[in-house]
């Protein structure tokens, strides 16, 4: 596995928007705060010309104009550290127009970003070995006070925390508006782990005293798009599966769009594709469309899949669409350990 360097001091930070262009509100002032912060901060940030765009379909340009966009960043000797402008609908369409193949010859960069740019955090892992950073999009820089989840993120960019943890709670109706688009992370539901320890089923970690610690290689996304690419062409998670099976893999994912019926789907979908072969654990994030429908919940579309490997799952985890994000090294080597209510992740660059 490939490690970018950490982002020094006084660096330089692209904006490329692989995915949808902060053009409307509250992305586009969000946005422009964000450009301030960095500086504020001592980086030179750079956005890229589709950070002004919004001409494509459910992303910022045509998907030629974005994935040229984001491989001449990513080559761009003078640019340090990539972090998306956002992410959107559509970044699957660009990756006929990333030159994955000279990605693999360059010197690693970190990109972050999450949700969509699933379609090259994953990617960059699976397809070239390069560790990426599933974590905030540009405009969650840009608010009026930073949460803990995105400082986090930056100090992961830079190297100086590598050990994320659960934070206190969790955020069920956003400030942030068209209206009010500087409005930080509103972070007021208690959080509440549910684990199943690959044996039993614990609904509220806060009366669970057990522990647990699983050791494995980080990789996920969002699910939305990692079923997408499940069958195509950039699918080479066997491969990658093949490279590091003496590592076993600790599967993080989340999801936007989907349903419950669609989670459950898709967790039937990955595991029939092998994709599950050589799993640790799974971690889950809080889906933002996870309600339930008819018999079926957000944990019971998850948990038979764990309980068929008998390999440890806690959901409700830090991660994804329903703030705070913990930020993750995709490709590290990862170890997660549990006890009660609270989870660590502690990733190491081997």
């Amino acid at each position: 596995m490939r490690y970018p360097e950490f982002l020094k001091d006084g660096g330089s930070i692209g904006f490329p928007a692989p995915s949808f262009g902060p053009t409307i509100e509250p992305y586009k002032s969000a946005f422009h705060k964000a450009m301030e912060y960095f500086r504020e901060q001592g980086y030179l940030p750079y956005p890229g010309t589709n950070s002004e765009e919004s001409c494509g379909i459910g992303i910022s340009n045509l998907p030629v104009h974005c994935g040229g966009e984001l491989t001449a960043m990513y080559a761009d000797e003078d640019i340090d550290t990539l972090i998306s402008c956002g992410g959107g609908e559509l970044m699957c369409e660009i990756l006929d127009y990333v030159d994955f193949g000279r990605i693999r010859k360059l010197p690693p960069k970190w990109f972050m970003g999450y949700s969509d740019n699933t379609n090259f955090t994953y990617l960059l892992a699976t397809m070239c070995d390069t560790a990426s950073i599933y974590g905030p999009c540009a405009d969650k820089f840009g608010a009026e006070e930073l949460h803990a989840s995105v400082t986090d993120a930056l100090a992961l960019l830079k190297g100086e925390k590598l050990t994320m943890s659960s934070y206190d709670a969790y955020e069920t109706e956003p400030l942030k508006s068209p209206e009010n688009p500087l409005a930080p992370i509103h972070a007021t539901e208690a959080r509440i782990h549910r684990i199943f320890d690959g044996k039993d089923f614990h609904d509220d970690a806060r009366k669970w005293s057990g522990q647990l610690e699983c050791s494995g290689r980080l990789i996920g996304g969002c699910m939305d798009c990692l079923v997408n690419l499940l069958g195509t062409v950039y699918d080479n998670t066997h491969s990658f599966q093949r490279s590091y099976a003496s590592d076993g893999f600790i599967w993080f994912l989340e999801a936007c769009d989907l349903n419950v019926f669609d989670m459950r789907r898709a967790m039937w979908q990955m595991d029939h594709a092998g994709w599950f072969r050589d799993v640790r654990a799974f971690l889950i994030g809080r889906p933002e469309n996870g309600a339930p429908i008819l018999n079926l919940d957000a944990w019971e579309a998850f948990l038979p899949i764990a309980r068929k490997y008998r390999v440890p799952m806690i959901l409700e985890m830090d991660l994804g669409h329903v703030p705070p994000m913990m930020p993750l090294i995709v490709g590290s080597y990862a170890t997660v350990t549990a006890q009660g209510n609270d989870c660590r992740i502690a990733m190491e660059l081997k």
